[in-house]
């Protein structure tokens, strides 16, 4: 199977069509003061629990993982310098007799140190199909993410978190799903932050079937193709960009699915998408919004998503948005609704195509409603 035209690698400095090589080079206002900027250094530190990560060894580490093990205990906070971290990162380890994430790595907080996430890149190439290098098969989905996030109150600001893995690379891989991130605590909240990905880019989910993780994506950019963004979180999205990527590797539409919710049927909130904008580089009507996932780990799933005063551009199919993943689980059967979105992508020509709130309703699909007592 071919890949997008364009490499991964050739533009994740900007997620849009410029050159990585800008990103690899320290930025040139970092010269002759703190890669840190306003948040201290190792000499000048804010406090005992404030890491610092430079690649070239003017900080604490090196690696954002080795700052991470570094982190014993709750509310660290990692101040990361410009640089492309090429890694795996996993934030939380899981006890062996709870299956669940232990306290280090709670209340963790990173910060890409110039505000600009395009400065401070995570990022890995496996996928799904990717064999393990000890030979015990291959890394599937989960495994394929470059940053994993199993504990409560993370938050992270103006860092990007990618997966350059491509098709046109490996075209004897046919699980090609590869994850940039992978996110399961709850409380956990990104601003100003890029995903960049293909397929399966952000998986908004939670640690487990019984656990309702709250997330919050504030002012973030996140582009892929197929099931871009997918999980069983609460999540709410705000002022966030979709971009659905352009593919050569397909005759027709669709080229993909921006969201597939996994929401599971006791949880009264799935994802929330709102004031958002949805673009696409592939051809008009190429793209489906949404299609619902109901994994084989939880088949009584009902996935949720609202879109709400969101502009959906000619990308999104406007006649029919919404499609099945499997016959057995019909779109029509979930929780997929719309209100007062605008954009060609919007426009209703099939009215049954497109389920939407009324006023009344629309009050019951808000950012408190979906966050509850968390405000991030």
């Amino acid at each position: 199977m071919a890949g997008h035209p364009v490499g991964r690698r050739a533009f994740i400095a900007a997620g849009t069509g410029a050159a990585l090589a800008p990103v690899l080079a320290a930025p040139a206002r970092a010269t002759g003061r703190s890669p840190f900027g306003r948040y201290g250094s190792p000499s000048a530190r804010l406090d005992e629990r404030t890491l610092y990560v430079h690649p070239s060894g003017r900080g604490d580490h090196t690696t954002v993982q080795a700052a991470v093990t570094a982190a014993t205990g709750a509310g660290f906070t990692l101040v990361i310098a410009p640089g492309v971290y090429r890694e795996t990162v996993s934030v939380g380890a899981v006890d062996p007799a709870t299956g669940l994430p232990g306290a280090a790595g709670s209340e963790m907080t990173w910060i890409g140190a110039t505000g600009d996430p395009r400065d401070v890149v995570v990022v890995y190439d496996n996928a799904n199909g990717t064999p393990r290098p000890d030979g015990s098969g291959t890394y599937g989905t989960t495994g394929s993410a470059t940053t994993t996030v199993r504990t409560d109150g993370f938050t992270a600001r103006a860092v990007t978190f990618a997966n350059d893995w491509l098709r046109a690379d490996h075209p004897d891989i046919t699980g090609t799903q590869a994850v940039a991130v992978k996110v399961q605590g709850d409380r956990s909240a990104f601003h100003r932050c890029r995903f960049l990905g293909h397929q399966d880019t952000l998986y908004a989910d939670s640690i487990a079937l019984t656990a309702f993780a709250r997330q919050y994506y504030r002012d973030c950019y996140i582009e892929g193709d197929v099931d871009f963004v997918f999980g069983r979180a609460t999540a709410v999205f705000e002022h966030c960009h979709f971009r659905a990527l352009d593919r050569t590797d397909l005759a027709g539409a669709p080229y993909g699915f921006v969201f597939a919710p996994s929401t599971a049927v006791a949880d009264p909130r799935g994802y929330l998408v709102t004031r958002c904008a949805v673009s696409s580089a592939a051809p008009d009507a190429y793209y489906k919004l949404a299609r619902p996932w109901v994994p084989g780990s939880d088949p009584t799933a009902r996935p949720m998503l609202t879109v709400r005063d969101t502009r959906l551009g000619a990308g999104v199919d406007a006649v029919a948005p919404y499609t099945d993943m499997s016959a057995a689980h019909p779109w029509q059967d979930q929780r997929f609704a719309e209100y007062r979105n605008t954009g060609p992508g919007a426009v209703i020509t099939v009215p049954e195509n497109r389920p939407r709130l009324t006023d009344a309703e629309a009050e019951r699909h808000t950012r408190a409603a979906h966050l509850g007592d968390w405000c991030p």
